[in-house]
């Protein structure tokens, strides 16, 4: 298709190549993009037909933005995969008259109080929760569901503030960190922002979904890789994915996903459902109405050969996705490479000369003068490291020890 046939598909803000240039890479192939951003492109630039600078987190001036891109040209669709912005483009959608799911239900994404209700109300297994406006609720609810209980912020992203309590000590800590925790691009919290949860048993998977009409369709499973100890055991260190997961066909899982996406309305976009897998079945832990980060839609692609991406941007435009086709059966898994302690980097590079198969790439994800704080105060990422192979055990060997791919060097940062 001649660029200027191509529909032109609004982006609502960006982040960092190294985790999300394959997103404007494949659309681009489909769609003209026009990017509405804080700041003029950097990486994006070769991706794009144009863009306005605009202030992304201020809704009446995203929508102004759009309206008059609009004006001027013929736009098929709004998208975002920053969790920041996904409730702008739903605005924006709406001002546009566009076919995506509303605000009202990606909000409800976007607040874990609210999604718990709605869960609530269809009868769906998920921990039982509170939201707690002091240390002193926390402490009344936890004990009245009892001990070990998750902490976590109301409406944050990137389990950033997420703690695990054992004892009435360790909620005290732990309710400051998850009260106390801010996001840059996230609104000002106050009065009930703090999540207490009951703590569920087994393994935890995200699963992204592309959903047109209302029919939901599961096409990546991914498998999270925690860390052990804290302040880790909930930051993810990588994730593994396989074309032939059994749960993408997994009649229980496709069950609660089509409900819960019914629950809280959303019927149009992608989204990146969360999971334990507990003894008495899939637990339903958070919807987000964007696709998963860390590359996830990425190892999806490269173990199945289906794009996400570019299924992301046909609902977005109003089209039918293609049907999720596999036209290859590998696995795919990619590690980030943490530092053992704060750092301000001072020199990084990648170490070109151990990278072979079944290695696929290897990104630096720091520059000098780039600051990197461990949890719980941020998460702090050198790199990531990415195989493809014919079996998920030989791509997670290959991914073993990410560090020994990078060399950086730093010192202790100011505080």
């Amino acid at each position: 298709m001649e660029q200027a046939e191509k529909p032109l598909l609004l982006v609502v803000g960006s982040n960092s190549a190294n985790y999300r240039s394959y997103v404007l890479e494949a659309i681009s192939s489909r769609y003209r993009i026009w990017l509405l951003h804080s700041a003029e492109p950097l990486w994006e630039g070769p991706y794009l037909d144009g863009f306005t600078v605009v202030d992304c987190l201020d809704t009446e001036k995203l929508v102004d933005a759009a309206q008059l891109v609009s004006r001027e040209r013929e736009v098929c669709g709004v998208f975002s995969y920053d969790e920041r912005f996904v409730l702008g483009a739903a605005h924006v959608g709406a001002a546009l008259g566009l076919a995506t799911s509303g605000p009202a239900a990606v909000a409800r994404c976007r607040d874990k109080s609210e999604t718990r209700a709605a869960l609530r109300r269809a009868g769906l297994f998920q921990p039982l929760s509170r939201a707690v406006a002091s240390l002193a609720e926390a402490t009344e609810f936890a004990a009245t569901i009892g001990y070990p209980v998750i902490l976590k912020p109301r409406s944050l992203a990137g389990s950033v503030g997420v703690r695990r309590a054992n004892s009435p000590t360790e909620l005290a800590a732990g309710y400051e960190i998850a009260a106390g925790v801010q996001l840059d691009g996230f609104p000002e919290r106050s009065g009930a922002q703090v999540l207490v949860e009951q703590f569920i048993e087994g393994p935890e998977i995200a699963v992204d979904s592309v959903l047109h009409d209302g029919g939901c369709q599961p096409i990546v499973v991914a498998h999270k890789v925690l860390g052990t100890h804290p302040p880790f055991e909930f930051d993810e260190h990588g994730h593994d994915v396989r074309a032939d997961d059994p749960l993408l066909t997994d009649p229980a899982l496709r069950d609660v996903l089509a409900r819960a996406h019914a629950a809280i309305g959303f019927r149009c976009g992608v989204t990146h459902t969360e999971f334990k897998l507990s003894p008495g079945g899939p637990c339903l832990i958070e919807i987000n109405a964007r696709m998963g980060g860390d590359l996830i839609p990425y190892l999806g692609y490269l173990a199945s050969g289906y794009d996400e991406s570019l299924a992301a941007a046909d609902v977005a435009a109003g089209r039918r996705p293609e049907p999720v086709r596999r036209t290859r059966c590998r696995a795919a898994a990619v590690r980030f490479a943490i530092p053992p302690h704060d750092l301000e980097v001072t020199a990084a590079r990648v170490r070109t000369d151990r990278i072979a198969p079944p290695i696929h790439s290897v990104a630096l994800a720091v520059h000098p003068g780039r600051v990197l704080r461990l949890p719980p105060r941020s998460f702090a990422r050198l790199g990531s490291v990415v195989a493809v192979a014919d079996t998920i055990e030989q791509a997670r060997t290959a991914v073993a020890d990410p560090g020994r791919f990078f060399e950086v060097s730093g010192r202790p940062p100011a505080e």
